[in-house]
């Protein structure tokens, strides 16, 4: 066994070049045990392996800066830089982020999880290096479709005029987390269809040196290429193609599913996401990703301009494969390029198609200009569906997904919804897709699928006018709870009561405009408003209501997550240190009562 002996890249180099194949192996088997214990991004970590020793190899890390694009593949960097533990035994499986973290290791230059950053992050080194009269390399390794965001064009723009010695490892496995898409990515495939020597070639169209190796999962072949490009004086990238799922014969048939994964039985050959339940006996309950892949492809039936759109996520909103396969030209996935997903819609609900765009809210926050300046400058009637945008959402500080109601609820003009449950999740965006004045953002519940009929909007009713639900009508105290954290605002109601006050209850429904009708009736009958979001207090929704509020002669206390950058928390214990469990809040809401 060579991986106990490997504690840092030096051990890599000490290893005979015979024994680095079988490093490799370990260093696999390693990843799938930890993964099908707790989950973790599979598909693009198997693929990795040869490439990530043979840079550990190669270059004299931290010393030569090697940036990691999109972060999500380093777990075999981690193993080589100390953390091998975090791989290899059970009790410290979690121990690490699945990203690159400087605080845990100084191999991990750069806190990073969102894609496309790491070639403008390597021009910044060199120049830097440059500047100070340094000698080391720079190294950026880019893939999983990350050369589809904008950003990256960048930063290879800005290379080539750079001039400096900086090397680009493109791994390319001819994946994002679904299919590559943009025609970037049709000259990869020719370039690795001539093994290199199409005559257009992207990279050298911008100026930029460029090496190709097919055998991206051959150790010693990657050694000798990288090898061969240390201490050059000029940008030149390194075009490597590599398979997604490499090791695995379930993950290479199927790296979309595998691409990131829950826990699983390393001995299976279903995907996980498509296994029944624990007991087998019966499907996996409808979530809202089924829920509306359906309503939308039912939708696309009787509406000929309805035309779905996302940013190389599909199955976040239920369009899997094979439902992509049967709506065909209607379901347009852009690539990891989340700016132009929100200027695309903005076009074409200009050009009178009825766009919806499916996005993960901690995406939708590298589009903010787009949103501004062209979705809501331009009052493009797009929908917007932000997915898993919550305290319960990803945890690690990377993926923080509960900063989008402080980020939208001021954009001008977009109208935000925030359902509680299914039924008035389908009654809104069924009344989205009729509306042709503004954009609308819906927040998907994050926390499965509450049927609700108590809650259910009445036949006919629309979201035109601002109007809360009032659920409960009560005295001295209101509680308005939001969108996904309703049910935890009618457990502090419940346990008002069972202390001897009876709250009003309210739905807000709207987490952007204000019901100011009904606020007034509730500052003029009410001691105490509260209120309760699953987001950040600062510039949140709460904060709007309070600051209407300010002048009137009302309490209000506000409930959220202060912001910050927590990183793998517990989302419970992250409530409880912010005062949000139901018998701190009671108990505060007492004592401002005098009580």
């Amino acid at each position: 066994m060579l991986l106990p002996h490997i504690s840092s890249p030096d051990d890599v180099k000490a290893l005979d070049a015979s024994e680095l194949p079988s490093l490799c192996a370990e260093i696999r088997r390693a990843l799938l045990d930890c993964s099908s214990a707790v989950g973790g991004h599979l598909g693009s970590n198997l693929a990795v392996v040869e490439l990530t020793v043979a840079l550990h190899r190669v270059f004299d890390s931290p010393r030569d800066r090697i940036v990691f694009d999109v972060s999500h593949q380093t777990y075999t960097h981690k193993i080589i830089t100390g953390r091998a533990q975090a791989f290899t035994d059970p009790a410290h499986y979690q121990d690490v982020s699945g990203f690159s973290n400087p605080l845990e290791s100084e191999h991990d230059l750069f806190a990073m999880g969102h894609t496309s950053t790491s070639v403008s992050l390597a021009c910044g080194l060199a120049k830097a290096r440059d500047l100070a009269g340094g000698s080391y390399d720079v190294v950026a390794v880019i893939g999983d479709g990350a050369l589809s965001g904008g950003l990256a064009f960048e930063g290879l723009d800005n290379a080539s005029e750079l001039g400096s010695g900086l090397i680009i490892v493109i791994n390319d496995n001819d994946r994002s987390i679904a299919e590559n898409h943009g025609g970037i990515y049709r000259n990869l495939a020719e370039l690795r269809a001539t093994r290199g020597q199409a005559p257009d070639n992207v990279f050298r169209a911008l100026g930029l040196d460029y090496r190709y190796l097919d055998e991206g999962n051959d150790v010693g072949a990657l050694v000798e290429a990288l090898s061969s490009l240390r201490g050059t004086d000029r940008p030149v990238v390194l075009h490597v193609r590599t398979r997604k799922g490499c090791g695995y014969a379930p993950a290479e048939r199927d790296p979309e599913a595998w691409h990131h994964v829950g826990p699983f039985d390393l001995a299976g050959t279903d995907a996980p996401a498509r296994r029944a339940t624990a007991d087998g006996t019966r499907p996996a309950p409808v979530d809202y990703a089924e829920l509306t892949g359906r309503l939308l492809a039912e939708r696309m039936d009787r509406d000929p301009q309805l035309v779905v759109v996302s940013a190389a996520t599909p199955y976040i909103m239920g369009f899997s494969p094979e439902r992509r396969r049967a709506v065909g030209a209607r379901f347009v996935d852009v690539g990891i390029a989340e700016e132009h997903a929100v200027t695309f819609v903005t076009a074409l609900a200009r050009a009178g198609a009825h766009p919806v765009l499916g996005i993960y809210g901690t995406f939708l926050q590298r589009a903010y200009d787009e949103l501004w300046h062209d979705l809501c400058l331009n009052s493009a009637p797009a929908t917007l569906l932000v997915f898993g945008s919550s305290v319960f959402g990803t945890t690690d500080q990377t993926h923080l997904g509960f900063f989008d109601l402080a980020m939208l609820g001021d954009m001008p003009g977009l109208r935000v919804l925030a359902p509680a449950c299914r039924e008035e999740y389908e009654a809104m965006l069924a009344w989205s897709l009729d509306r042709r004045e503004a954009p609308v953002a819906i927040r998907v519940p994050a926390r499965g699928v509450d049927a609700r009929p108590d809650l259910a909007p009445a036949p006919g009713e629309g979201f035109d006018a601002v109007r809360y639900l009032t659920v409960r009508e009560g005295s001295e105290v209101a509680v308005l709870a939001l969108g996904s954290f309703f049910p935890l605002g009618e457990r502090l109601a419940d346990e008002l009561r069972r202390r001897g006050v009876e709250p009003t209850l309210i739905d807000p429904r709207f987490a952007s405009e204000l019901d100011r009708d009904r606020l007034e009736e509730l500052a003029a009958t009410h001691r105490l408003v509260v209120t309760v979001e699953d987001g950040v207090l600062e510039g949140g929704w709460g904060e709007r209501v309070a600051r209407y509020l300010g002048p009137r002669d009302v309490l209000v206390r506000c409930y959220g997550v202060h912001a910050g950058f927590p990183d793998r928390y517990d989302p419970h214990e992250l409530l409880a240190e912010n005062g949000m469990t139901v018998d701190a809040m009671a108990s505060e809401v007492l004592g401002l009562l005098g009580r």
